[in-house]
């Protein structure tokens, strides 16, 4: 269903699609929004998470992606075609730092998908549904440096066109001397808020990625 619906939003105008779509929890964003003037966002492979690149316009706010170019060329344009209709901002996953913060300067919401695993160097290890899980600590760390609110967005599937973004209450990052044991607590959280929204619709994550290839040291 989401194959179809993404071909959809390639051929056919936004607006439509968009009326499917209903916005739960819009008071916290607007919250975070009104205080700090800017936003992380963490969410996860949950639904059709296309289309809630797309559902930024619903928010009024201006979005940024961080995302991997896909491996296929041919599928990394339309990829990219698609993010462009929908008007948010790509930021290479390979170079991101600099542009993040500056979309985070000029007042953007900065999305990133933090379900995956992640490799030694880039993630720290936290539960993960019973398991521990390597996992990004590049919101987390984006968190504590820039003192910017993370808030958790996801978007499940209602039905044949219809779906709801909930929109959490904001992780707000930690003061701590302790800046690696803060990280970790940080991330943590995140992965709990995505585990629970999983919960609620597990059928529609994207299961298939190996999410816990990455192991600690001392596991076999």
């Amino acid at each position: 269903m989401m194959f179809v619906e993404l071909c959809a939003l390639l051929t056919r105008p936004l607006e439509p699609f968009l009326r499917g779509v209903t916005l739960d929890g819009l008071d916290h964003l607007r919250s975070v929004m009104a205080i700090h003037g800017r936003a992380l966002i963490a969410t996860a492979h949950l639904g059709n998470w296309e289309l809630l690149s797309a559902a930024h316009r619903l928010t009024g706010y201006p979005l940024s992606v961080v995302v991997r170019p896909l491996d296929a060329p041919w599928l990394d344009g339309l990829a990219e075609r698609l993010r462009h209709k929908t008007g948010v901002e790509l930021i290479d996953k390979r170079h991101a730092l600099r542009p993040v913060l500056e979309a985070l300067r000029r007042g953007r919401l900065v999305g990133i998908l933090l379900d995956q695993n992640a490799s030694r160097r880039e993630g720290v290890f936290v539960p993960f549904f019973g398991r521990p899980a390597s996992t990004s600590r590049s919101v987390a760390l984006l968190a504590l440096r820039t003192g910017t609110p993370v808030v958790p967005i996801f978007i499940h599937r209602e039905g044949a066109w219809r779906h709801r973004v909930m929109i959490h209450p904001p992780l707000l990052p930690l003061d701590a001397n302790d800046v690696d044991r803060a990280v970790v607590e940080l991330t943590a959280r995140c992965t709990e808020v995505i585990e629970a929204a999983i919960r609620e619709s597990p059928e529609q994550w994207l299961w298939v990625h190996n999410r816990w290839r990455t192991r600690p040291p001392e596991a076999p």
